[in-house]
């Protein structure tokens, strides 16, 4: 989600040969792949899985963890992130995808309409803890009533705070915004320190997934949705938005957003805070260790305008694709990937988020309680995956409407806001 991806051409690669994927009702091709039991086979079968690079660390230690503990044996290949669409798009329309393979959950619900992946719905609604497995990402791979992923690798935003510049600025260290108001003071406070080249906040003032990322929670724990149900109508015109939109502006009018935010495309958002010149911002919770090398870093779930907590689920789902010849196979990988060992001996252990809310509290949370806050906001009711078919064009491209809105919210003219909200519901409707 904080990395910009490139939509354009891909899009129409995808409205010939994908569409040809499709089974006549819209579903994967393949129907629930399991008959032999719940975990699936493991007979000694080579499986190949694609994931984009921004996964590889997790994908590489859930892999080898994997391959250790069985017979199947799974191949991975990393693909570049700007590459990954047009690999995924072309291979679909040959007949070439990979046994299984991961997606940027915002692109899941437009390949799960287009059939690139098998339906799981029976296999799913077999795991025992199928009700604790994060409902966002199963939301976003359901089509028609059918399940077809499984969440990956989760990706969620959350507010960091520099405690030591909170110090200097007479706030408390261990206590972090819990509304916009007071996100507002304490990065005005920061700025009042009037260090060189020291900042209140910052953001990515050109990048729209960054701001998918980080203001979609902020509109979700005022209570109010970010779109209609279908995915179809933009609903960032209501009040919550609104104050979100009038929070940054005051930032802005007041000096405290750094300089570098307005061109920020997304490749250096995280950087700044990194350095120790940012008071609080939202942030990348798959960041953390990064972060804490440098800075004194607190953690807390994104506020919304008079309280409440939320995230952006983000990350990457799963799925078995339509093309897999060793479904069973696969889906013994699927259920393993949903197990206390892959969920919490491999990916709890290496500081990423659990994908079931039973084993949000584990030994390694509970060693820091960032964590353990990061894994608790994750399984919040108001903590969400947005699903529409046409998400990338309508938020994350380059020149979206989405970058235009808020844009002109923080830096142009305001009273745009109802015409640039409908030019986001007219693409989201295509």
């Amino acid at each position: 989600m904080r990395r910009l991806l490139v939509w354009t051409a891909v899009a129409a690669l995808m409205a010939g040969p994908l569409a040809a994927c499709s089974s006549d009702s819209g579903q994967g091709a393949a129907k629930d792949p399991v008959g032999a039991g719940v975990e699936g086979v493991d007979d000694g079968s080579e499986l190949t899985l694609w994931t984009r690079a921004p996964l590889e660390l997790q994908a590489k230690a859930l892999v080898d963890a994997y391959n250790s503990s069985h017979k199947n044996q799974v191949k991975l290949t990393i693909v570049p992130n700007d590459d990954y669409v047009a690999k995924v798009g072309a291979a679909a329309g040959s007949g070439d995808l990979p046994d299984l393979f991961a997606a940027d959950i915002v692109y899941v619900p437009n390949w799960t309409e287009a059939g690139l992946f098998s339906d799981l719905t029976e296999s799913i609604g077999k795991l025992p803890y199928a009700d604790k497995i994060n409902q966002g990402h199963l939301a976003a791979g359901t089509h028609e009533g059918r399940k077809y992923v499984l969440p990956f690798v989760l990706d969620l935003s959350m507010i960091f705070w520099n405690k030591g510049l909170y110090k200097e600025a007479g706030l408390d260290p261990e206590k972090g915004p819990t509304t916009l108001d007071e996100f507002k003071q304490q990065a005005l406070a920061v700025q009042n320190l009037k260090k060189k080249d020291t900042y209140g906040t910052y953001f990515g003032g050109n990048c729209g997934g960054c701001n998918v990322f980080t203001w979609f929670p902020m509109v979700w724990a005022g209570g109010e949705e970010v779109m209609d149900s279908d995915g179809k109508k933009s609903l960032l015109n209501g009040p919550a938005s609104q104050k979100v939109y009038s929070t940054w502006r005051d930032l802005q009018t007041a000096g405290a957003i750094a300089p570098g935010s307005k061109d920020e495309t997304g490749a250096t958002w995280v950087a700044a805070f990194q350095e120790g010149k940012i008071g609080v911002m939202p942030y990348p919770a798959t960041l953390l260790p990064t972060a804490s090398k440098t800075v004194d870093v607190g953690v807390t779930g994104i506020p919304g305008a008079t309280g409440g907590s939320s995230t952006f689920v983000g990350g990457d789902g799963i799925g078995i694709s339509k093309d897999a010849k060793k479904t069973q196979q696969a889906w013994n990988f699927m259920s393993w990937l949903m197990s206390e060992k892959a969920q919490v001996d491999v990916l709890a252990a290496g500081n990423s988020t659990v994908a079931r809310t039973d084993l949000a509290d584990n030994r390694y949370s509970a060693k820091d309680p960032r964590v353990a806050t990061i894994n608790k906001v994750a399984g919040a009711p108001q903590s969400k995956t947005p699903v529409a078919v046409n998400f990338q064009q309508a938020f994350n491209a380059p020149g979206s409407p989405w970058v235009t809105l808020l844009r002109n919210q923080v830096y142009g003219d305001a009273s745009t806001l109802e015409k640039d909200n409908e030019a986001l519901t007219q693409v989201l409707a295509q």
